[in-house]
């Protein structure tokens, strides 16, 4: 057994040094409770991307939100870590923030601070710590929030910090995906494209409603599974949503605000829209600046992340519509604020679309950030749409449109691509290296010979 895989785990070895005991004292119990806290660590896609950043940066900011398994991923490349929270310590840990800051960053590097927003004064200090250390991989900071209060810090970390985003687990991380189709390399050739799903109509809905989120994973049903992120929703309106900024919200309204959120979600609504369809659907309205504000915790807490437009070069004049699409981070939170399950989505088509469409952002927004890429949508006043633009920061892009599947969304889809890339003034950038149709159901990824659009099932896809 490589040695790698039988060192005690990170959360011993913390224990460890603020004690000062020598490892070798540790108990069998705990060396046998963390080796196997190791060997259920499932891979996630950013833990390249986090060793990348680690070697080029003095420290590395990972954001995202509660329970996507931002601190597990942190421990697996962690020397020390420091437990914010941790309720043994989080008084002591405030304490030293104030009046001896620096001995909370000492540990071997690179030493992870779980939580770190708790005490928003670590960030200078580390930034100072890394300028006068002058080495990178120094520091990690996790949280799945802002600091409600930023007055303690004075500088931007311009040049000390990198930032990751993670984002709950992929088809692919989680294991549903086969992998056979890589988005990386598409952009690299996509001339042969092979790939197998095994995911039937009724597994996407499943998983759709289930969600990424970890914990969820090694639940003993699928009741559980689907129960697990309920818990979080119900957390969320209760009292993440407040907890954020010390702003007290209305667990109600919050609720009502999501239902609006995941009934508009894939769309530009604007604020006064959202006002509306509250006023039609929920029992009691809210102004513009309430819903402005529960919008603005719910990113802080990164519960939703609207998409950005995209602009291309264009052969004619077209008016680009610039607003931002509205998504959940997740599309289960969306299905949970509406109270339905994989049963409801089985019967309702069109709203399976929907949430499906989400679940296709979350994953190509996971494996574009590993490709050091972004993902937008476009749509022109013409009505010309196109649901994702994967853009990598070398200037080439893939052109993606979301179907559940059949020959007759997959063609819908296919015609929308190709009259966009029509529309694209290739003379002042790149061709799409490739036009995507991304589908629920379908055994098999293929290229078109007609067209030369590639119909890929999520059940194949990865970064």
């Amino acid at each position: 057994m490589p040695n790698n895989q039988i060192k005690t785990c990170q959360t011993t070895k913390l224990l460890l040094n603020s004690l000062f005991v020598s490892e070798k004292s540790c108990t069998f119990a705990q060396k046998y409770y963390c080796m196997a806290e190791h060997f259920n660590y499932r891979k996630r896609v950013v833990d390249s991307l986090l060793a990348e950043k680690l070697e080029a940066m003095g420290a590395v900011l990972i954001e995202g939100p509660k329970a996507c398994g931002k601190t597990t991923t942190a421990e697996q490349q962690a020397k020390s870590i420091l437990y914010m929270d941790d309720p043994d310590s989080m008084i002591q840990n405030l304490q030293l923030a104030e009046t001896n800051i620096k001995q909370l960053l000492r540990g071997g590097t690179p030493r992870l601070i779980d939580e770190w927003q708790i005490a928003p004064q670590l960030w200078d200090a580390i930034r100072f710590e890394v300028d006068h250390r002058r080495d990178d991989g120094q520091f990690m900071l996790t949280g799945s929030a802002v600091p409600a209060d930023d007055s303690k810090i004075h500088h931007t970390g311009t040049g000390r910090f990198a930032w990751l985003t993670m984002r709950p687990m992929t088809l692919w991380e989680s294991g549903e995906s086969t992998g056979d189709v890589s988005l990386g390399k598409l952009f690299e050739n996509a001339e042969m494209v092979e790939g197998e799903s095994h995911l039937s109509l009724e597994d996407v809905a499943f998983v759709t409603c289930r969600g990424g989120w970890p914990k969820a994973m090694n639940k003993k049903s699928q009741k559980a599974a689907l129960g697990q992120v309920k818990e979080y929703y119900e957390a969320i309106t209760r009292s993440d949503i407040s907890r954020v900024d010390g702003v007290s919200r209305d667990e109600q309204r919050a609720k009502r605000l999501m239902r609006s959120y995941a009934r508009l979600q894939g769309s530009m609504a604007p604020i006064p829209t959202i006002v509306e369809d509250l006023k039609t659907n929920e029992p009691e309205s809210m102004s513009d600046e309430t819903v402005a504000s529960y919008i603005k915790a719910l990113k802080k807490i990164f519960v939703i992340e609207d998409m950005e437009a995209w602009n291309p070069n264009l052969r004619s004049k077209t008016a680009i519509r610039t607003s931002d699409n509205r998504y959940f981070v997740d599309p289960s939170l969306a299905i949970a604020a509406l109270d339905l399950g994989p049963n409801d989505l089985m019967n309702d088509l069109n709203t399976f679309g929907l949430f499906f469409e989400t679940l296709c952002v979350r994953d190509l927004r996971v494996f574009a950030e590993t490709l050091h890429g972004k993902v937008y949508h476009y749509r022109d006043r013409s009505g010309l749409e196109c649901d994702t633009v994967v853009h990598l920061r070398n200037g080439s892009y893939g052109l993606i449109e979301i179907k559940l599947g059949g020959d007759s969304l997959i063609q819908e889809g296919a015609d929308a691509l190709i009259d966009l890339k029509d529309k694209i003034d290739t003379t002042k950038m790149k061709k799409p290296s490739f036009l995507m149709v991304l589908t629920a159901v379908g055994q098999y990824a293929y290229k078109r010979p007609k067209d030369g659009v590639l119909v890929v099932p999520i059940g194949c896809l990865k970064d």
